[in-house]
């Protein structure tokens, strides 16, 4: 039965797809302001490029989400923008309850080691956050969340060469508001949100928010008794504004998040061997049997402050300065089992300053920003690699340290009233040092973690050593509009992502790593056509990109001529990504609408540079496939909504994600890869007073009970205990929310 559900969904998102093949969600990376006309349709204002524009003369590929959009869905997370947007993967890390790994158009990182730079770039109300710890952020008391693919780097402070992600926080009213909600659901789930400002002067506000999660385990650690994807976190903001006259606003905000959650071991897709012979595959995917114990805590912390000075109509001078810290223990226990056949306690932490300075431009004829950004930040941590069957423990600790310095700008032209032409580019210089110190240890730990009677053996890396990495990556675009209501486009942008140190080199087995890797560069071409069409009740946004990617940082495990297996990070492989996204929504009629998104990636390697156990250098390109990249991906949602005779109104939506299947690593692995497309169905309803001071509501995600993975690892053999784990996403859930606003 649930089978033939989930092909009626897919054959209903097919012949939508087929019906209104340009009716594309108006998603856009900017503030939406919606202004309805006589029709009802919604005319939408964006500020993408730094300034108010209608979202058709905007030439960049770009989504956005309001909180009432998000919230109607009962999404948890940032998480949902896999569901939502084209292209994109956002999944909690393998092994983590609270680390992201995020792709769009087939770039992104999956190895959240510090010292790593995300390919996708995430940003809190203009910061970039530069760690994936912690960053699987809670949608709570949001103006919006947005996501831009492709290079980033004329615009924004950090440059990026998959996209970005900015979690938009509300700015402060001018009169006393509050909010306080309150969830109940499955899994023993009871959050709570409140959340409020109050002016203490005509210039001067202060507000807050405060929001506890939690949930008990989708399934047991029967080693432990400790539930299992359980949720645990805490978090909260405080702001304060002060806008002394027209020409100034100044805002200083702080926010904390404390993740809590238990350890997250995985599941065995395979029977244990050496140490764990005659360890089972359980049967229920979100059980494990994991034995190690110890901290598992995740903290970050910022503090940010803006200035805004509009010296006239046409010039505004913006600064942006913050600090942000994050603090990680972690165990990860890769052999499930009660024996430390293969068990990995770790720390992380992290500190990152940077300051930005901005000038944007308005005019008749020419709009644009120029800006410069720095960034001094460091990253660091250690873990224990231990390996029961032979009684030893790899110690490795590192720092990395990164100071950045880079000068950008775009502008646009308006040659004539449908021609436009926009330039920009950016030149960043990137310094890195990196320590990597890696010794083995007779014994199980090593004194990094508390065994000081582990004996010392074969120091396998010590060394300190710095790489200077510096780029101009430019932007081009054209647009013009066909029609007052179409507008078509074409783009060329490049990006580019510094190199740096690997935190497991291993000086032994692979020499060179001392010596760093290289920068890897996405050069992109973009053709798009936006725009209205039924009298406005139908927006579209249409995208088909081609990007070739060099110098892609890949971290691989290979044989040695010892015979041992060595894990680091290369400059591998070089490939060509070719794509098409379609978005769009149509008011059906009074009170009901409907809204897709499609996305089609095409991700092939030209090179993949791997060795043999004899030092052979083989191009392994026919074989090798990109991780977390669906070909196809797709969503449909139908929304309704009704003024009741006593003012009150009712709303309800359902919606149906798919994802094609994809792979975990760059090699094909049946055991660990999805192998099976799947949907995910949603829906929602809610009522809220005349007064709309109270709302109720009741929200079921994955309602088909869907299984799909979102990670794995893979150390097969009896040496490590044949490792082959993996992660799922969550199962059936619902969740009843009240809320009162005043």
């Amino acid at each position: 039965m649930k089978r033939i559900f989930k092909n009626q969904i897919l054959k209903g998102l097919m012949a939508t797809s087929a019906i209104t093949p340009f009716i594309a969600f108006t998603s856009v990376m900017a503030q939406e302001q919606k202004v309805e006309n006589n029709k009802g349709a919604e005319t939408i204002v964006v500020t993408a490029r730094r300034r108010q524009e209608a979202l058709k003369d905007v030439p960049i590929a770009v989504s956005s989400f309001n909180a009432s959009k998000l919230e109607a869905t009962g999404a948890p997370d940032i998480t949902i923008l896999q569901q939502v947007s084209p292209n994109t993967t956002m999944q909690a890390a393998r092994g983590t309850n609270s680390t992201l790994i995020a792709f769009i158009r087939g770039v992104g990182q999956q190895d959240p080691l510090w010292g790593f730079e995300p390919g996708v770039g995430l940003y809190v109300d203009d910061v970039y956050v530069a760690r994936p710890q912690g960053a699987v952020l809670d949608i709570f008391d949001i103006s919006r969340i947005e996501v831009l693919r492709g290079p980033q780097g004329s615009l924004y402070g950090r440059n990026t060469i998959g996209g970005a992600v900015k979690y938009v926080t509300k700015k402060l009213g001018s009169t006393p508001t509050g909010k306080a909600r309150l969830s109940v659901g499955a899994y023993g789930q009871l959050d709570a949100v409140v959340s409020g400002s109050v002016p203490l002067s005509d210039t001067f506000r202060v507000g807050g928010a405060f929001a506890s999660y939690a949930r008990d385990g989708f399934g047991k650690n029967i080693t432990t008794g400790q539930d299992h994807y359980n949720k645990a976190v805490t978090a909260g903001r405080l702001s304060a504004e002060w806008t002394p006259n027209d020409k100034l606003f100044f805002r200083l905000a702080y926010d904390k998040t404390i993740d809590d959650s238990l350890p997250k071991h995985g599941h065995r897709e395979a029977a244990g061997s050496g140490l764990t012979t005659g360890q089972p595959v359980l049967s229920d995917i979100y059980d494990t049997d994991a034995g190690i114990t110890g901290p598992n805590k995740v903290e970050n912390e910022g503090i940010s402050f803006t200035a805004e000075y509009n010296l006239n109509s046409n010039l505004t001078l913006k600064y942006i300065g913050a600090e942000r810290k994050g603090n990680s223990d972690t165990v990860i226990d890769f052999d499930t089992s009660q024996v430390a056949a293969l068990d990995v306690p770790a720390y992380y932490k992290d500190d990152t300053k940077s300051h930005e300075l901005q000038a944007l431009f308005t005019g008749k004829r020419v709009n644009g920003v120029v800006g410069i950004y720095y960034l001094d930040g460091y990253a660091s941590g250690a873990f224990d690699t231990i390996v029961g069957l032979i009684n030893t423990t790899i110690a490795t600790s590192g720092r990395v340290g990164t100071k950045s310095q880079a000068i950008y700008g775009d502008f646009s032209f308006n040659i004539t009233d449908s021609l436009s032409a926009s330039i920009g580019g950016r030149y960043t210089k990137d310094e890195r040092t990196g320590t990597v110190y890696r010794q083995n240890f007779t014994g199980l730990r090593s004194p990094l973690f508390g065994n000081s009677a582990a004996i010392p053996g074969l120091m396998r890396s010590n060394y300190t050593n710095s790489r200077d990495f510096s780029e101009f990556t430019p932007r081009f675009s054209l647009s013009y509009k066909i029609t007052p209501e179409i507008t078509t486009y074409a783009a060329y942008s490049k990006g580019f992502k510094s190199g740096g140190f690997d935190m497991r080199g291993d000086a032994v087995l692979t020499p060179n790593t001392v010596n760093g890797y290289n920068p890897e560069y996405v050069t992109s071409t973009e053709a798009g056509l936006k725009g209205s069409l039924l009298d406005g009740r139908a927006n579209f946004s249409a995208a088909i990109f081609n990007a070739d990617y060099t110098g892609q940082q890949i971290t691989r495990q290979e044989p040695t001529v010892s015979g041992s297996i060595a894990s680091f990070v290369d400059n591998a492989g070089s490939s060509t990504i070719k794509g098409f996204e379609l978005e769009g929504n149509v008011i059906l009629f009074a009170g009901l609408s409907a809204s897709f998104g499609y996305g089609f990636t095409d991700a092939k390697f030209n090179e993949y540079l791997t060795k043999n156990a004899a030092g052979t250098v083989i191009n392994n390109a026919a074989t090798a496939v990109f991780q977390n990249t669906p070909k196809n991906n797709g969503n449909l949602t139908l929304n309704y909504s009704r003024t009741l005779g006593d003012g009150s109104k009712i709303a309800a939506n359902v919606g149906a994600s798919y994802r094609s299947p994809y792979h975990m690593f760059e090699a094909v692995n049946p055991a660990l890869d999805q192998n099976d497309a799947y949907t995910l169905v949603d829906a929602g309803i809610s009522w809220t007073s005349s007064a709309s001071h109270v709302k109720v509501s009741l929200t079921g995600r994955n309602l088909t009970d869907e299984r799909y993975k979102v990670g794995g690892y893979y150390f097969p053999g009896a040496t490590f205990g044949n490792v082959v784990n993996s992660f799922y996403g969550a199962p059936k859930t619902w969740t009843g929310t009240i809320q009162y606003s005043f």
